[in-house]
């Protein structure tokens, strides 16, 4: 299995999450769980060209944070989303992982995809910290384990679709999604909204759900059915 790991750089980098450190973190679960790993930092360069591979990874930031200071980036990469659109249709398997909510923005299909975006002003964080994330289960009945980790918790993302929620966390006015699994054209897609930094990876708890969220998304799975985000 081949995974193709998309890493903040450019127009996808930020000042707040260190892409550089988590992508080499990521690539060292996925290699331990079976797939030949490969870490590429232009990400729309790489989203150009998917043919062979069966885990897209999106670790990457927001490029419309910079308002119109890429504008010939942006309308570069809107002008090719066709490779994505017809790797979904084939069965691509993706996972999304934190700010890559907030990513792909010039990729008409990545929303209506991952299933929720991060809305500037509504959605939001409390201060990173520790953090009990409670495991619920993937579709298939393999049971998601509860852990405890280092992160951000991400609140109030906004819906698009329905998804199964696989882990929640509590939020102030409530229980809140951490990662979810659905399918859209064609595609098995699961989204983690952690890893804010290195300190994320440091979570057996979490590696093990990122091993998980992975082989779940290239493996034929039943239809996702049961509690929908938001749980």
């Amino acid at each position: 299995m081949r995974a193709l790991i998309v890493s903040g750089a450019g127009r996808y980098a930020d000042p707040w999450h260190p892409f550089p450190a988590t992508s080499p973190l990521l690539a060292g679960i996925l290699e331990a769980a079976g797939f030949a790993t490969t870490i590429d930092e232009d990400v729309d360069g790489a989203l150009a060209d998917l043919d062979g591979v069966d885990l897209l990874v999106v670790n990457a930031g927001d490029p419309w944070r910079n308002d119109a200071g890429d504008a010939g980036d942006a309308g570069d990469a809107a002008s090719r989303p066709g490779a994505f659109t017809a790797a979904l249709a084939r069965g691509l398997g993706v996972l999304a992982l934190h700010c890559a909510v907030a990513s792909l923005r010039d990729y008409p299909d990545w929303a209506p995809a991952i299933g929720a975006l991060w809305l500037p002003t509504v959605s939001f964080h409390p201060p990173a910290g520790e953090a009990d994330i409670t495991g619920l289960g993937l579709p298939t009945g393999e049971p998601v384990e509860s852990f405890r980790l280092f992160d951000e918790r991400y609140c109030r993302l906004q819906p698009v679709g329905h998804s199964r929620v696989v882990a929640r966390h509590a939020g102030p006015t409530g229980p809140e999604p951490t990662a979810w699994v659905r399918e859209h054209a064609g595609a098995r897609i699961a989204v983690d909204v952690l890893g804010h930094d290195e300190r994320s990876y440091a979570s057996p708890g979490h590696r093990r759900l990122v091993r998980q969220l992975a082989l779940w998304a290239v493996r034929p799975f039943p239809s996702v059915i049961g509690p929908t985000f938001p749980d």
